[in-house]
């Protein structure tokens, strides 16, 4: 095993027979993402892309609690209060350009979504080639509680689930397990954690799917198809305040419930998210929908909910963000709008061909 920094580095990379091993290194913080790590992850697959010795690369998270939390949330909101946001937007150009490359890499990319993968630890593993997930899995795009919007192509992913799914777990940012990803398309094969290292170690020496089919099992079942009834009639409505209303009035408890759950986030968020599925669904790329999500991104941090959701949830830790505007019915046509207006100078550009307005 040859490794190519210190045990203290963010993104660590090894060798291991012909596969290329990158492990996420910052286990205090689930292992969040910041531009460096980004940085680091986009040279090692520089790297391997052209070594013909690597046939495979492969992603793990240090520690026992999870894959990766998502972005550096604390620090964007730093970011936002000290300099108007700047470095987060540019955080996001590298890391959306990352899962970009990830989905479009040329050898078989192994991503192991053991224990938490939220947001940003989304983009880096869902759009992989190879997607492991196992019983400790806990998945989510949880963005609208932060004041935030689904992002790292979380968009493009959520409209691609059966039905309604992807709207339902884009809005309640609810977090699914290994059955319910693998139903979401979110995850291919399941492999038990207690099998996690030797499926590691046997990625040395045989082909991925060699080691798939030695490893992968039957998942544990999931949760969401016995809801899907509900969850498609109500979902499909145009607007959140339908969709709650139809939630509301299904005469199913776990509707109601959830009804109360979408609630509590940005209403902002909501119907910008809301907005950003249903365009998502009419682009044809996932660049197109990089494209789109980093105009959405870099606007949702002109607004004021985004610095009062982490605040409220990573700061403060009170769990109780004032939300301006606090009602659905505020939230104007026009500033859902804006968020997706083209950035004169500062487009991400991604997709040549020219996205729907």
């Amino acid at each position: 095993m040859t490794t190519a920094a210190n045990d203290e580095a963010p993104v660590l990379r090894h060798v291991q027979g012909r596969t290329g091993h990158i492990t996420l290194n910052r286990p205090r913080a689930i292992n969040a993402l910041n531009h460096t790590m980004v940085r680091l992850m986009d040279e090692a697959l520089s790297a391997w892309e052209r070594a013909d010795e690597i046939s495979a690369v492969l992603l793990t998270g240090e520690g026992a609690r999870g894959l990766c939390a998502g972005g550096d949330i604390r620090s964007i909101h730093d970011d936002i209060k000290a300099g108007g946001g700047a470095a987060s937007v540019a955080f996001w150009r590298a890391e959306y350009r990352l899962n970009a490359r990830i989905a479009r890499f040329p050898k078989p990319y192994v991503a192991v979504m053991d224990g938490i993968v939220m947001g940003g630890g989304v983009g880096v593993s869902a759009h992989g080639s190879v997607r492991i997930v196992t019983e400790r899995s806990r998945i989510a795009m949880p963005e609208t509680g932060i004041g935030f919007v689904p992002d790292v192509g979380g968009t493009y992913l959520l409209t691609r689930t059966p039905g309604e799914l992807g709207t339902h777990l884009a809005l309640t940012g609810s977090a699914v397990g290994a059955g319910d990803a693998l139903l979401c398309g979110l995850a291919d094969h399941f492999v038990p954690s207690e099998r996690l290292a030797e499926f590691i170690a046997a990625l040395a020496d045989a082909e991925v799917g060699e080691a798939v089919a030695e490893y992968a099992t039957t998942a544990p079942e999931g949760e969401l198809a016995d809801h899907r009834e509900w969850i498609d009639a109500c979902y499909s409505a145009d607007s959140v305040e339908e969709i709650v209303d139809r939630l509301y009035n299904s005469g199913d408890r776990a509707a109601k419930e959830t009804a109360e759950t979408i609630l509590g986030k940005s209403p902002t968020s909501l119907k910008v998210t809301l907005a950003a599925l249903r365009r998502a669904r009419a682009l044809t790329s996932l660049e197109q929908v990089l494209d789109q999500e980093y105009r959405v991104s870099a606007t949702a941090i002109t607004a004021p909910d985004m610095v009062e959701g982490i605040r409220a949830q990573v700061v403060d830790k009170d769990r109780n963000p004032r939300w301006s505007p606090a009602e659905l019915t505020q939230v104007t046509d026009a500033e859902v709008a804006r968020h997706f207006a083209r950035r004169d100078g500062d487009e991400l550009g991604l997709a040549p061909e020219a996205a729907p307005r």
